[in-house]
């Protein structure tokens, strides 16, 4: 990793002039960020296997076959 990117990593705020002007700066995602962009990138992924998944038996039921009227092993 390049060593600026390693320091803003490990917390320190970078910054990068131009003739006097600030052009980039470099800061540490802070813990809360972090844990929202986490997050999100959960919900997304839910949503998309949410829109690709396959229609099937519902898993509440799915053992009901190894039980019989009584609910014994049958």
């Amino acid at each position: 990793m390049n060593d600026l990117v390693s320091r803003a990593v490990a917390g320190e705020d970078i910054v990068l002039t131009r003739d006097g002007a600030v052009v980039v700066r470099l800061s540490p995602i802070e813990r809360e960020e972090k844990r929202a962009l986490f997050f999100a990138g959960i919900a997304a992924l839910q949503e998309e296997v949410r829109a690709t998944a396959w229609p099937g038996p519902r898993a509440a039921r799915s053992q009901d076959f190894l039980y019989n009227d009584d609910g014994l092993p049958g």
